[in-house]
């Protein structure tokens, strides 16, 4: 136990750690906001999974019927991976990265410009796992846990959540104002209406579901609903990777673009 322990502290005393580090504290005095985060995906799960859910019935998933609720479920944990991180890195970093000059003071200390992003992207994945952590748990209250494999469900949350925070952070650099920001929705807004989060990828054209099965939100819900009703296969591997490597990429990208910035 000590020695876990002692590994644990040296990650979170590491560069990167004290962004996460500053952060948590910051949010200690600001958690009606943090918590606010937890609010939309209960609120889709309420109205559209059981009020809609009680009009549609099942849903057929690989031969087996699922009702409705626990079908949507799953779509809505990656859901709230993707949001938790994505905010945390895009208008967040945005702000203080524009206007409050956060990291021109960081940059006073001996931290360099890779672990501001590492640790912006790493307070990311930590807000995005809390906020589903919360949202796995009452789903196991609520019976819409089908499988014992849920239990890699939150790694499988942690996973979205960097693949998205790595893109944001990465594509944050690129932004001149808040008026930017509507192309983060233009992407985003699709994504969670067409990546078979409500309806099963079948129910689409064959042309749209090739385009589905592409965007990183897709691989998150299948990695999810297959976790969570058991539908495991060696494809589930080739989901985790994906967002895995997008998260890389998009820090390293994003690291590089903050150093630019920040030291011209």
């Amino acid at each position: 136990m000590s020695s876990v322990a002692s590994s644990l502290n040296r990650v979170w005393r590491r560069p990167a750690g004290r962004i996460v580090e500053r952060n948590a504290v910051v949010y200690l005095g600001r958690w009606p906001v943090f918590a606010s985060g937890l609010v939309e995906p209960f609120v889709y799960l309420l109205s559209i999974g059981i009020g809609v859910g009680a009009l549609v019935g099942t849903v057929d998933v690989n031969g087996q019927a699922v009702p409705y609720r626990s079908f949507i479920a799953p779509g809505l944990l990656a859901l709230t991976a993707m949001n938790g991180a994505v905010f945390d890195t895009t208008f967040n970093f945005f702000v203080k990265f524009k206007y409050m000059k956060t990291y021109d003071a960081i940059l006073a200390t001996p931290l360099a410009p890779s672990d501001v992003a590492w640790g912006e992207v790493w307070w990311a994945v930590v807000r995005g796992s809390i906020y589903s952590a919360a949202f796995l748990l009452t789903m196991l209250v609520m019976g819409l846990v089908e499988s014992p494999w849920a239990v890699l469900a939150l790694p499988g949350a942690m996973a979205v959540s960097f693949a998205f925070a790595g893109a944001g952070i990465a594509a944050t650099t690129w932004m001149r104002s808040f008026v930017d920001f509507d192309y983060v929705w233009v992407v985003i807004t699709p994504m969670f209406l067409f990546s078979a989060t409500f309806f099963p990828l079948d129910q689409y054209p064959s042309a749209v579901q090739f385009f589905v099965r592409l965007t990183p939100l897709y691989q998150g819900v299948a990695l999810e609903r297959a976790l969570t009703l058991g539908n495991v296969s060696w494809v589930l591997v080739v989901n985790a990777v994906y967002l895995v490597v997008m998260g890389i990429i998009g820090v390293r990208i994003g690291a590089r673009r903050v150093g630019r910035l920040l030291q011209r």
